[in-house]
């Protein structure tokens, strides 16, 4: 395959913004789901480490885009602790929360 010249269903990676965001929505449906108070600013770290967790393994991500089963495991796996610890929550009901809020 030729550089630059795409298949009919590969997509482009996302955008730095488009992950941002992406990360952003999923831990605010996660935060509702846990039904616990999480300050602005530990809201923010978690945020800032999602996304650099997701944009090191881009080409991961993309590549499953569309299995959420495989995506929830992977944040089971690099994200889960991180910010279970960052929030003081329990690991497991995050992991709950998430897969809940992101359907995996």
């Amino acid at each position: 395959m030729q550089f630059g010249n795409k298949g009919k269903h590969e997509q482009p990676l996302p955008t730095a913004r488009g992950i941002r965001r992406s990360c952003s929505k999923e831990l605010y449906r996660t935060i509702k789901r846990l039904k616990t108070y999480i300050p602005p600013e530990k809201v923010k770290e978690a945020e800032e480490l999602y996304f650099r967790k997701v944009a090191g393994n881009l080409i991961w991500i993309a590549e499953n885009g569309k299995n959420r089963k495989k995506l929830s495991d992977w944040f089971d796996e690099a994200v889960a602790d991180d910010i279970a610890k960052l929030w003081e929550i329990d690991r497991d009901r995050l992991s709950h929360a998430f897969r809940n809020a992101f359907g995996g």
